[in-house]
């Protein structure tokens, strides 16, 4: 490629530095007066005490209890949390569900209105709660002034941890059901105590399945619909839903034999860089795989018999993986990358209900084990996802993934056709790549109606990530034939379009080295994705860039920057948006897109990711609301406005999102030493976090001006010895 291509510019994080807090306005008072809050829910204290009391003592481990109090939805961020007064009273919160609630008052102006809040699942000893409800009577201003910011205090009805249980599968036993408890693998004695109650009302709990994700426990379990009942009497229990199987392979997934139609000839050569660690999860390669040259087949220890449908599966997304979808009669390109297969799936994935504990165990050991920089997963259980509970798969996936080190193509599912269309698990992780697929990879594209649809759980709101192209049956997806040869075979699915995304993304660690991180990677990929004008809920946030230049070279009047680096706990980090020293004329168009990973706190789905961005845009340092401002006036950017609140911002997927992108076009004369001022705001179980870590992220940023053609030229110029050009080690291909 000639050497004049202008490439995207790296080293951004060299533009970054710490800044002040800002000063902002202070937070609003509590909705309710103190003797409001205590005349209010006094009497529900008093009622939730007697509930409990009369629970069964071996249904309560160690006299241990849960009960939920619900936030006012004012009193969502995590300066509210009602911490200080469960310690007073030597009580925990276990877990959290997010709600919608009227609440009796707000501060705000009008009749309050169904709003987003929170249920903090609280777990003590029963004579804790006892206390607290003889302070509401003898005592209240002992009580903690947290309780004007709780709109409501229960027991939890045993009925509503039940879930669709009429649609659960029956076994000889009974209905089948994943339980989800609130216990962490420490706590061994509400494990003990739910064993037992468990056996004494003949519920058969697989115990030897469970996981643990963050502070829950997952099992499945058989038992009748009477037993089940009387099971979730126990007091930690806190979900009883169906059990999902794993999705198998669909019909529309099997690739067909085309011998009629001209060869694709595999390349002879090795991979481009056989450094690049790559891992598949799925079915298994058949043996005399004509793919054994670049992909090695694992058998891991314990995997059952070998299924002939399912290796032809992981065959095809092998093939996928390698060499994106062929052309008939063209040679197959070269691979990016060695890949290394595990089977993961056997002969139980279609006949043990419960196999898909044992492989989610199976991810599980070796993502513990090894480091790979790529990873697909284009199998998971046949379930959509849910809002107010988090499934195993998605918890433990995310958990591997909060170090940002590993990007891993998760298939959103084929049911886009069914009346459950939503995204399957795990494809709701908020550290993944989730992708979709469109029917086409040529102009007019639209999402393959099969794709599953949005929207993903808040945090995670845009999902599926992206689309790339899976094939149609006009256009289908073309994998390399499973027999040894260069025949084809075409299919279609999620399963295709997955593996082929992470190629792209391989693509640009190949030939642009270390340089690219894997977070970076998916702000590229993210960033460069054109939306064709359709919903999010449809496309996430578009179809994939056909060509690398597409994403890493920059066109005239354009010039693109790529950030990456680390976030410091409540550090607030001032990224300057490079401009040349001139004002721009005309309208200039900023585009920008957030990436980062963050751990997670699986009992608290409305509280999710621990790391959340408040960013604020400020376009001209030579601007102020007034004399008295310290910082730049800020414009919307991310948000709607300034200054919306938290349940805004959850509302309308911004600040816990960990990936966030937006454009704005304004006048070239409003903007003077643009800034993003961004925020790392760490929280835990939805309070303030407890010694968080440090987060990694990545940013880029495109500005278009297009009345200056030399624009990428007068930046380079004005940020020379800061900002490099990425420049391949490798020329680019022409196709990918």
């Amino acid at each position: 490629m000639p050497s004049e291509e202008r490439f995207l510019l790296g080293y951004g994080e060299r533009l970054t530095g710490p800044v002040a807090a800002p000063h902002g306005a202070p937070p609003p008072g509590p909705a309710y007066e103190f003797e409001e809050a205590v005349q209010r829910l006094a009497p529900e204290v008093v009622q939730l005490t007697s509930i409990l009391d009369d629970l069964p003592a071996d249904a309560c481990p160690d006299n241990e209890a849960v009960a939920v109090l619900t936030l006012h939805p004012q009193s969502l961020a995590k300066s509210y949390h009602p911490k200080r007064l469960l310690d007073q009273y030597n009580l925990r919160q276990v877990g959290s569900r997010p709600v919608e609630v009227t609440p009796d008052k707000w501060t705000r102006q009008g009749d309050p209105e169904p709003s987003h809040s929170t249920e903090l699942y609280v777990a003590g000893p029963r004579p804790s709660f006892s206390r607290w409800a003889a302070d509401f009577a003898e005592s209240p201003f002992r009580i903690n002034a947290a309780i004007q910011r709780i709109e409501e205090v229960r027991a939890p009805n045993p009925g509503d941890r039940i879930r669709n249980l009429d649609h659960a599968e029956r076994s000889d036993a009974g209905l089948l059901v994943e339980l989800i408890i609130h216990a962490s693998a420490t706590d061994d004695y509400i494990i003990e105590a739910f064993q037992r109650y468990a056996e004494t009302v003949g519920v058969d709990a697989k115990l030897d399945r469970r996981l643990f994700a963050g502070g829950l426990c997952f099992l499945p379990a058989e038992g009748s619909a009477a037993q089940i009942r009387e099971l979730a009497r126990f007091a930690f229990l806190r979900t009883a839903r169906p059990l999902s199987r794993l999705r198998g392979v669909p019909v529309v997934e099997r690739a067909t034999p085309m011998p009629a139609l001209p060869p694709a000839l595999l390349p002879s050569q090795d991979a481009i860089d056989g450094d690049i660690r790559v891992a598949v999860f799925d079915g298994g390669l058949p043996d005399n795989s004509p793919l054994a040259a670049w992909v090695q087949a694992i058998e891991l220890p314990g995997i059952g018999t070998k299924v002939p449908e399912l290796e032809a599966h992981g065959h095809d997304i092998s093939s996928a993986l390698l060499f994106g979808s062929l052309t008939p009669g063209e040679n197959a390109p070269r691979p990016f990358a060695r890949v290394d297969h595990y089977r993961v799936l056997d002969e139980d994935a279609r006949n043990d209900p419960f196999d898909l504990y044992d492989v989610l165990q199976r991810i599980d050991s070796v993502l513990s084990e090894k480091k790979y920089e790529f990873a697909n997963v284009s199998i998971g259980p046949y379930m959509c996802i849910e809002d107010d509970d988090i499934h195993p798969w998605t918890a433990l996936l995310d958990s591997h993934l909060a170090s940002g080190q590993t990007l891993v193509a998760i298939a959103a599912g084929n049911n886009g056709e069914d009346i459950e269309r939503r995204i399957q698990v795990p494809s709701d992780t908020v550290n993944g790549f989730t992708l979709g697929a469109a029917d086409s990879v040529k102009d007019g594209w639209q999402r393959a109606p099969y794709s599953a649809v949005g929207p993903g759980r808040a945090p995670g709101f845009v999902k599926p990530d992206l689309l790339d192209f899976g094939g149609s049956p006009t256009e289908p997806f073309i994998v390399t034939d499973r027999e040894p040869g260069a025949a084809v075979a075409f299919t279609m699915g999620t399963s295709f379009s997955a593996p082929s995304a992470l190629r792209r993304g391989i693509a640009l660690r190949a030939h642009f080295g270390e340089r690219l991180t894997p977070l970076g990677i998916k702000a590229l990929l993210i960033h460069a994705a054109d939306d064709g004008q359709f919903d999010k809920s449809d496309v996430g946030w578009g179809r994939i860039a056909p060509r690398l230049e597409d994403i890493m070279v920059c066109g005239d009047g354009q010039v693109r920057v790529i950030y990456q680096g680390v976030l410091t706990p409540a550090q607030y980090l001032r990224a300057q948006i490079p401009l040349p020293p001139n004002q721009l004329p005309g309208n200039v168009k900023i585009s920008a897109t957030f990436t980062y990973a963050t751990e997670t706190d699986p009992e608290d789905p409305g509280n999710y990711s621990r790391a959340g961005l408040d960013i604020t845009f400020r376009p001209n340092d030579e601007r102020f609301e007034d004399d008295d401002a310290v910082d730049p006036s800020p414009r919307p950017f991310f948000r709607r406005s300034a200054y919306d609140s938290e349940g805004s911002l959850r509302r309308d997927a911004q600040k816990w999102e960990t990936t966030l992108n937006h454009s704005e076009t304004m006048r070239g004369s409003g903007l003077h030493n643009p800034v993003f001022d961004v925020h790392y705001n760490a929280r835990q179980n939805g309070g303030d976090a407890r010694s968080p870590r440090a987060i990694p992220y990545a940013l880029v940023v495109t500005v278009e001006s297009r009345r200056t053609a030399d624009l990428y030229d007068r930046v380079v110029r004005a940020y020379a010895g800061r900002l490099e050009a990425l420049v391949p080690v490798i020329e680019l291909p022409v196709r990918v």
